[in-house]
Formats: structure tokens, C-alpha cells, sequence
């Protein structure tokens, strides 16, 4: 198999990936931005929106807006922080605990359905060749933005 049928591959599974889970949040009344938010508060416990912001790559204002969204459906709540009155904790609520338990484990449930048939050599393969693809598509994406930006400097 060459590169370009893994790289169509690769694509093909992202595509399938991408609009199945379009499809479950959108089910659920969520998007894919609030859900990461409270996959970081489902794996990390409360915390306060800057760290949120850090978590999740977004601004803090960016942060704010999810959190409301999340707030006024019942996913999420702000709570005072116990040592710092300055700010608040985000946690989930009881239906935002529920939802993630249930996608928690319905991700565990598709990734064994997932190599289902495989024996464990060849998931073990599988792992290291994908992680190497990751590995590699991280160094040519950071080589790219370089050469963009030394040609933007020059030019």
C-alpha cells in the first residue's frame, strides 16, 4: 500500500469519524467545542476558565461563551472558587456528569469495536504505525508553517 492510499485512507476515516460525531452531538444538543470543554472538566474535575481556555487552545472570552452556552442548557454550572474569591470553578452538573459517563463510554465501546477480529499483534502494529504517522505529519506541518513564515519575512 503506498503512502497516497493510507494518506486516502487516513481521510476517508476522518470524514466517517467527523460526521458520525457531528451527528451524536447534534442529537445531544452539543458541539464539538462545548463537548471538549466538558471532556476537560469530566477527565480534570472543576477548574477555573483560564485554565479551561488553556485546556481547550481558545481565549478566555472564547471560554465565556461556552460556558454560558453550557450553563443555560444544564451541562455546566460556575461555582465560586473556594480559595480565590476572585474566581469562579466550572463544573459539570448532574446531566453533564451523565452525558459524559455515557459518551466515556460509548468512545470505549467504539474503539473495541474498532479492531474487533484483530488479534493483539496486529493492533499492537497498527498502534505504532499510526503513531508514527502522527509523529511524522507533526514534523512536516511545523517545517511547512516555518518555511511559510521565512517566506513572509522575506517577502
Amino acid at each position: 500500500m503506498s503512502g497516497t492510499q493510507i494518506l486516502d485512507s487516513l481521510l476517508g476515516i476522518s470524514q466517517l469519524l467527523h460526521a458520525d460525531q457531528e451527528r451524536e452531538l447534534d442529537r445531544r444538543g452539543l458541539t464539538t467545542s462545548r463537548t471538549h470543554l466538558l471532556w476537560v472538566l469530566y477527565h480534570g474535575g472543576p477548574q477555573t476558565q483560564v485554565h479551561l481556555a488553556e485546556a481547550i487552545g481558545v481565549t478566555p472570552r472564547n471560554v465565556t461563551t461556552l460556558v454560558d452556552a453550557l450553563d443555560a442548557t444544564g451541562f455546566a454550572r460556575r461555582e465560586p472558587h473556594p480559595s480565590d474569591r476572585r474566581a469562579v470553578l466550572v463544573q459539570l452538573t448532574e446531566r453533564g456528569l451523565s452525558i459524559m459517563e455515557t459518551m466515556d463510554a460509548e468512545h470505549t465501546a467504539l474503539g473495541s469495536d474498532l479492531v474487533a477480529g484483530l488479534d493483539a499483534e496486529t493492533v499492537q502494529t497498527a498502534l505504532q504505525a499510526l503513531a508514527h504517522i502522527q509523529e511524522r505529519l507533526h514534523l512536516l506541518i511545523a517545517e511547512h508553517d516555518h518555511r511559510q513564515r521565512e517566506r513572509t519575512e522575506i517577502g
